[in-house]
């Protein structure tokens, strides 16, 4: 594919993105444009961020200034464990680890919500994947660090996708769903996750999850488990991919080879390049107020990011 137009209006740390993502460049090639990502406020603020990881309370899982979001999201654009703060963020993920291996974050759900109301070291279905993948991606140790916190949440799967889940020190808490439904993102960051690690991969548990997500958009108008819903505000583009969107899902689902054929995803994927325009962009339909900075915090004009992140789903599909 050529990126030509892309790489013209994006900015540095952008280019680096493209460049290590999208060209394949080698490392030698991009020295330059990696050293000038790196010196973009914003990035350094992000490594910043990220290098005290368990400094930020998880309350909303939606929130995009969580450490895990602005951690997933420099591991996406091509930095690892080299960066001194991407690895001060992993030795604290390290730090806190339960019997069944799997990463803990520092979260407190009120007592009114079935929690205890104390701020405590604990997990959901809806962070620890984000956990595992983010150790994945940084190359640490797949059989040390991350099979087991893997093995055990894929014990959780059920025939309709993952369901709501928490560690017990969160107590009674559940969201806001029948108990027996599927929790819409924890079954999608797990096929994420899953998608990454070629002994899950072909599994009848990622075969499983992605069939449901699959499920959820064609049965969109009746289906609505844990007030997840895929209308009008899930259709809208966004950006980054750290929560529910048709972006975020299409890119998931994307990396699935037999989904690729499935007439619900291409359904998907054809509203999402309906949005683009004569020169290939894509504009930001709904925004995170939080990231106002960023190109892809706004709706006025098309944003590079935003583009960058259609084209990687369109390139496993060989589109444009």
């Amino acid at each position: 594919m050529e990126y030509q137009k892309l790489l013209e209006r994006s900015e540095g740390w952008l280019k680096y993105a493209i460049h290590h993502n999208l060209c394949n460049d080698s490392e030698d090639a991009l020295v330059e444009l990696r050293n000038a990502a790196l010196a973009d406020s914003r990035i350094k603020k992000y490594l910043e961020d990220v290098s005290a990881f368990h400094g930020t309370l998880v309350t909303n899982h939606k929130n995009p200034e969580l450490p895990i979001h602005k951690l997933l999201f420099l591991l996406d654009i091509g930095f690892g464990m080299e960066v001194p703060e991407i690895k001060a963020a992993v030795d604290e993920i390290l730090k806190h680890r339960d019997e069944h291996g799997i990463y803990q974050s520092m979260t407190n759900v009120p007592k009114h919500f079935g929690g205890t109301g104390e701020d405590v070291f604990s997990w959901c279905l809806c962070d620890a994947p984000q956990l595992l993948l983010a150790l994945l991606k940084a190359g640490m140790d797949y059989r040390e660090y991350i099979k087991p916190g893997v093995d055990y949440l894929v014990s959780l799967c059920r025939d309709n996708g993952f369901p709501c889940a928490v560690s017990p020190e969160l107590g009674k808490f559940r969201g806001p769903g029948k108990k027996d439904d599927c929790c819409p993102y924890a079954t999608l960051i797990m096929a994420d996750l899953l998608s990454h690690i070629p002994e899950y991969k072909d599994s009848q548990i990622a075969v499983s999850s992605a069939k449901t997500l699959l499920s959820l958009w064609e049965n969109s108008l009746g289906q609505h488990p844990y007030m997840f819903y895929m209308g009008t505000d899930f259709r809208k583009l966004k950006a980054p991919s750290c929560w529910y969107d048709i972006v975020s899902v299409a890119g998931v689902l994307s990396k699935y080879e037999f989904v690729r054929i499935d007439p619900r995803f291409l359904e998907m994927v054809a509203h999402i390049k309906s949005k683009q325009d004569k020169e290939g962009f894509f504009t930001p339909e709904s925004v995170y107020l939080k990231l106002k900075d960023w190109d892809f915090g706004q709706k006025k004009v098309p944003s590079p990011y935003l583009t960058y992140i259609c084209y990687r789903i369109f390139e496993r599909l060989e589109l444009r």
